[in-house]
């Protein structure tokens, strides 16, 4: 019997979810401090099956954890023990940020999902770089060229308008860089006023420019483009096109949802819950359908993330099978608890075998 869902409805379900949050970060944090990390780490380090090579990056498993959780990288040695692949680190934007006010995360546990409106909250591009430095140089010094792999997201500065977009995300390259394995433009969560106006091809292609040029000190760094779920199928061949045009190495799909539709969750607690991105298992299915519509208009010339919606090893195994070089997820973190890497992995090396 799995325990970890007794104590989700006995000490996290009546609790404010950021608080809920918080919890369990610095419990998963203090269990690495103290050394229970390591026996963590052995129970769920991913077999060696699930090995594949990314955007020239070797990655221990192809599962990873989607950028959200560990927006300050206080907590990326430690997650790392819990088996996943690549852990994404951020958002991080230009100057630190408090995000919006509280409260601002908001669980729909009959859809198994979650309603957040953050804001991008994090200390900073300048703060992170010298966390992000350490945490890679600990990396190679425990796991040699197998590392498990990490990704920075950056986003736009609330505090900065729109016609400065640009400057902003090359000042957050420029800092953070020389300390991603990969680097992802985050350009569509729903949370900073005005962001998801740059995912529009003519806004976005000369961002996209920008930070490659930015990141030219890192000649080697892989560039990513995450988009919305909420994108016409039109435009999502567009930013597959402009990708492909501008020589990205892949695109992550997708962000959370302003889509409210379907839900079991009663009408009242969701109306409660106000605006916000929606994420978890009511998003499965559009991410699925943008994955596959981007296959068929990038083939394997860029490399796919599938994110949304993904919480068992079938479901990351649908999303391989459908043309995803690698699958994160996030929400479903909340609800299966410390030992979800593992399970995942341990599925999909049954598998292979």
């Amino acid at each position: 019997m799995r325990v970890y869902p007794l104590v989700f409805r006995a000490a996290f379900s009546w609790m404010d979810a950021e608080r809920a949050h918080g919890i369990g970060a610095g419990l998963i944090g203090l269990a690495h401090r103290t050394g229970a990390g390591r026996v963590l780490h052995r129970l769920s380090a991913p077999d060696p099956s699930l090995h594949t090579t990314v955007m020239g990056l070797d990655f221990p498993s192809p599962f990873g954890l989607a950028a959200g959780f560990d927006k300050h990288g206080r907590h990326t040695l430690a997650l790392i023990d819990l088996g996943f692949g690549h852990i994404e680190v951020g958002t991080i934007t230009g100057a630190a940020q408090p995000g919006n006010p509280r409260p601002r995360l908001f669980r729909l546990v009959p859809d198994r999902g979650v309603i957040n409106r953050m804001g991008f909250n994090n200390d900073g591009a300048a703060a992170l770089a010298p966390r992000l430095a350490a945490v890679r140089a600990q990396l190679d010094q425990r796991y040699g060229s197998r590392r498990p792999v990490i990704g920075v997201n950056i986003g736009k500065t609330k505090t900065v308008p729109l016609e400065q977009a640009v400057a902003d995300y090359e000042y957050s390259t420029r800092i953070l860089a020389p300390h991603a394995d990969y680097l992802v433009v985050n350009v569509s969560s729903p949370n900073t006023p005005g962001l998801r106006q740059l995912q529009e091809i003519d806004a976005l292609a000369p961002l996209l420019r920008a930070v490659r040029a930015a990141a030219a000190g890192r000649a080697d760094v892989p560039l990513l483009v995450k988009i919305a779920p909420d994108l016409a199928d039109e435009d999502v061949d567009a930013v597959a096109a402009l990708a492909l045009e501008l020589g990205l190495d892949g695109i992550i799909a997708t962000n959370t949802t302003l889509g409210r539709d379907g839900l079991a969750t009663d009408a009242a607690t969701v109306t409660a819950a106000g605006a916000g991105g929606l994420s978890g298992a009511p998003l499965a299915a559009r991410s699925l359908a943008v994955l596959r519509r981007l296959k068929a208009a990038v083939g394997d010339r860029l490399a796919l993330v599938s994110v949304g919606g993904v919480t068992t090893a079938d479901d990351v195994a649908e999303r391989l099978a459908a043309g995803a070089d690698l699958v994160q997820g996030y929400t479903a973190f909340l609800y299966e608890g410390p030992f979800w890497a593992r399970r995942i992995n341990t599925g999909l090396s049954r598998r292979r075998r």
